[in-house]
């Protein structure tokens, strides 16, 4: 498998997670968003949709993160994602599709670029603009786990809920948003961020982001 991703895109950290909890080996191909290299000929051949993550596997091209997911759920069922109870496969996929449908498609980059250009706004109202539509979300993921009574993860093991869940506080984080009264989302966050298949999705152990470190002997794409 070969993943074309952009080491701080959400969608391609969650998508890196579940290749990760699957156990499933994949190469990285780093495709710039800064550079607008999505929205290439060379990429927009195999992926119309300009957009990341994409993976070459099974001979094709996939696109689109939530449908990726369900894909890799079906062809490689084991370790699953999702519980095996009907009303928990429901709860989980409640929780991660609000993350996936109400925040980030209307907090992902062109949005946030369009807010800036042409409409012109300033970073502080872009600022603000995030941390409203992510409260309006979390504030009920919130509330939600606080009824089911989590405990370190949704039930019992990372899934489908977690693998979307790390990568929004990840860039709700960047944005300074107030954690504060969400106790279980961070406490989920933290028993995620101790396993080493969310620490190799993270954004900074990936080979195109500043901050990697290759081991000894690696060469650096």
């Amino acid at each position: 498998m070969r993943l074309f991703a952009y080491f701080r895109s959400s969608t391609s950290y969650r998508l890196r997670i579940a290749l990760n909890l699957k156990n499933l080996a994949y190469e990285v191909v780093p495709v710039d968003l800064r550079t607008s290299e999505q929205k290439g000929e060379a990429f927009t051949r195999r992926n119309p949709f300009g957009s990341v993550p994409m993976l070459e596997a099974a001979g094709r091209d996939r696109a689109q993160s939530m449908a990726l997911i369900e894909w890799l759920e079906e062809a490689y069922p084991q370790p699953p994602l999702l519980p095996a109870a009907i009303e928990d496969r429901y709860t989980a996929r409640e929780l991660a599709y609000a993350i996936a449908t109400e925040i980030h498609a209307i907090n992902n980059l062109p949005v946030l670029k369009y807010l800036q250009d042409p409409l012109g706004h300033s970073q502080d109202e872009i600022d603000t603009w995030y941390r409203h539509w992510l409260a309006r979300t979390l504030d009920p993921v919130e509330a939600r786990l606080a009824q089911l009574a989590s405990g370190d993860f949704l039930f019992g093991k990372p899934g489908l809920f977690e693998v979307v869940l790390l990568p929004q506080v990840y860039n709700a984080r960047k944005f300074a948003f107030d954690f504060s009264d969400k106790p279980h989302i961070t406490r989920i966050e933290a028993a995620c961020l101790a396993l080493p298949a969310f620490q190799r999705a993270h954004p900074d152990n990936q080979p195109d982001s500043p901050e990697y470190r290759p081991s000894e002997g690696e060469p650096r794409p």
